[in-house]
């Protein structure tokens, strides 16, 4: 990684061969046997069937701004050519200050056109939320929305009914037992879709229409053979009102393609296959010893479920 994000510094993860290309396993580390098994269903869709067909042919994209200096996120952002920014926030309990100086920061980068957005990572309590998207909101300019401010869906839906900015589920969606609840439930404006953890693109396209809420789709920080599938999503969904967080190549330091997917005056093509990985990269980035035996047994524990 180009910097921690998600508490992480190295990505990791499997690539599948089919008969229909390449599919990409990268459930993180502490996601359980179960909770894998739809990524595991995702590269397995992506390899051997394939996606629907697409009714645009790009994406508009936002930049992500992890928790970096304010002149680090005015740089991420100027450079980016996007119009929209989505920031992370709420890194640690005293983060208020850091946040409302990044935010400033984007806010300028961005110009008063450009939209904002951020992600809490469900690390605050009703009031918390409450308390800082206010803040924040004014320090921004403007919030586009917040995301995941909270971890349940009683609380989004609280935090909802106490303040003006759209609130939108990621987490609720992605890790419940019914993604639905969080609609049913007045919980959220936006739905974060991700097809990676929810088993592929057909299931996402079936949780989305279901929600009948406007969706964002996003990356699960995979590799360009992973992201293929975010962007056929993107690309095969009827209607698609928000740019997309899936420029998230940049948060690594390399990737398994040579030609890997780039974001063009804040827009990326949708694609219809994965790209083949480069055998060089592949060897290049190969796990060993360990690790290679950690994802070994996983895959074959995953793959029985």
């Amino acid at each position: 990684m180009t910097t921690r994000f998600r508490g992480i510094t190295v990505r990791e993860g499997a690539v599948l061969r089919g008969p229909n290309g390449w599919g990409e396993f990268c459930p993180f580390d502490d996601y359980d046997d179960a909770v894998a098994a739809t990524w595991l269903a995702t590269a397995v869709e992506q390899c051997t069937e394939g996606w629907p067909a697409p009714v645009r042919d790009r994406i508009p994209i936002n930049c992500t701004v992890p928790v970096v200096e304010p002149a680090r996120a005015y740089e991420i952002v100027a450079e980016s050519g996007c119009g929209t920014a989505k920031v992370k926030v709420a890194d640690h309990p005293a983060s208020l200050g850091e946040d409302i100086e990044r935010l400033a920061a984007v806010r300028d980068a961005l110009g008063p056109a450009g939209s904002i957005r951020i992600d809490a990572n469900a690390v605050w309590d009703v009031d918390t939320a409450v308390a800082h998207i206010r803040r924040l909101e004014r320090a921004a300019g403007g919030l586009e929305y917040v995301e995941q401010p909270c971890r349940t869906i009683e609380e989004l839906a609280a935090v909802r009914r106490k303040v003006d900015v759209r609130i939108a589920a990621d987490e609720s969606i992605r890790r419940a037992e019914d993604p639905l609840k969080v609609a049913v439930a007045g919980a959220a404006d936006v739905a974060v879709i991700k097809c990676t953890p929810l088993g592929g693109v057909r299931r996402s396209m079936r949780v989305a229409e279901a929600a009948g809420l406007p969706v964002v789709v996003s990356s699960a920080l995979e590799t360009s053979v992973g992201l293929a599938a975010q962007l056929a999503l993107a690309g095969a969904l009827p209607e698609l009102d928000f740019a997309c967080g899936l420029g998230t190549l940049s948060l690594l330091t390399g990737d398994l393609v040579r030609d890997s997917f780039q974001v063009v005056d804040g827009f990326l093509p949708v694609t219809t296959q994965a790209p083949t990985p480069d055998p060089e990269l592949l060897e290049e980035f190969a796990l060993t010893g360990d690790r290679l035996k950690w994802w070994q047994e996983r895959l074959s524990r995953v793959l029985a479920l």
